[in-house]
């Protein structure tokens, strides 16, 4: 049963995470890619991340992909060099979940035997929450990284006028003992893009740091700022450091687009190509693990512990969010926003996939 909460429906997290495969296989993905990607994107969902879960991502990007032949159902992912602790893979324009699963899984492979390794992705698409792939590491006693580009540009670099990158995320995982990982999951923008197309279907305003408006002028209108397409860099003005955000966005584009030859959105032949750089570390190939848990565990401890500025109940630690939410949602159900689960019931209809949300 659906519990409508805070404008929002909860919704099973087992059942939505089969319905979303039932989807995609009926759109032409084998039924493991399908299961992999109906994983990222509930994943995302129940950590928080809305604007990249089911209700942006697979309605309003991965479905429409799928039907137009722009994402392949059934690509033919290879490397194409390597060496050991080193690889740069083709994605032959498939989903990009299925892509970075299948290289940082062989990154984890690879950096447990040689201690580290390296991957550089080129011709794959939009490969949904970054941390997903970082977070795959951290069972195996691995620090996991992912980055992605696109070579469709929606940001502005500091002092320009022009879109120049595009969100360009970084994430970083790293296991602890007792306490949950950390997992830092940030774009290069002062905000997703995602979080714009949320504010607009929920009707409220956005923060002047987020985008211009037509005018170049920073704007709160949320249609405005999805329609511009000029988002701003993280610090998003010189007094907050702007440059700092523009720097790791080009940081981004090096390792994923120029490493992978994938390429930068002003040279884009294909701007929906995307460029992906996987990386991890064996922690043991540093530190004994247990002494490594124990100070991990006291580092992140003497976070939580900082006591808290007026107004704050308490301090976080990158990840802790996150794992606070899906424990919840886990427990009580995925938040949708109810016109979601109008989509959602529509693409049943359309596919011809059970729906039993409700």
């Amino acid at each position: 049963m659906a519990l409508v909460t805070r404008e929002r429906v909860r919704v099973d997290a087992v059942r939505l995470e089969r319905f979303v495969a039932d989807v995609l296989e009926r759109l032409g993905m084998p039924a493991e890619d399908a299961a992999i990607t109906a994983t990222g994107l509930v994943l995302s969902d129940l950590r928080g991340h809305e604007s990249h879960g089911v209700s942006n991502s697979l309605v309003g990007g991965y479905v429409p992909a799928l039907r137009s032949g722009h994402t392949n159902a059934r690509p033919d992912i290879r490397i194409i060099s390597e060496t050991k602790v080193t690889a740069r893979w083709d994605g032959d324009r498939g989903m990009g979940y299925v892509v970075g699963h299948r290289v940082m899984q062989d990154v984890i492979r690879r950096a447990a035997e040689y201690g580290t390794a390296w991957a550089a992705v080129r011709n794959s698409r939009h490969y949904g929450m970054a941390q997903y792939y970082s977070l795959m590491a951290v069972p195996h006693d691995q620090i996991g990284l992912s980055m992605t580009n696109s070579l469709s540009a929606g940001v502005v670099p500091f002092q320009g006028r022009e879109p120049r990158t595009d969100t360009n995320p970084i994430t970083i995982a790293a296991p602890a003992g007792t306490e949950p990982p950390f997992v830092l999951d940030m774009a290069t923008t002062t905000v997703a893009g995602g979080k714009i197309a949320n504010a607009l279907r929920d009707g409220v305003p956005v923060p002047p740091t987020w985008a211009l408006g037509r005018d170049l002028q920073p704007t709160t209108d949320a249609r405005e700022a999805l329609e511009s397409g000029l988002m701003l860099p993280l610090g998003a003005t010189k007094e907050g450091s702007a440059h700092k955000g523009s720097g790791l966005a080009l940081w981004v584009d090096i390792m994923s687009g120029v490493l992978s030859l994938a390429g930068f959105p002003a040279i884009a032949t294909d701007p929906g190509e995307v460029g992906h750089f996987f990386g991890a570390w064996r922690v043991d190939a540093f530190a004994p693990l247990d002494e490594y848990r124990a100070m991990m565990d006291e580092r992140l401890r003497d976070i939580r512990n900082t006591p808290p500025a007026p107004g704050y109940d308490r301090v976080y630690y990158a990840g802790l969010p996150e794992w606070e939410a899906e424990q919840d949602n886990r427990a009580h159900g995925v938040p949708l926003h109810p016109s979601v689960l109008v989509k959602l019931r529509t693409l049943a209809t359309e596919t011809g996939a059970p729906f039993d949300l409700d």
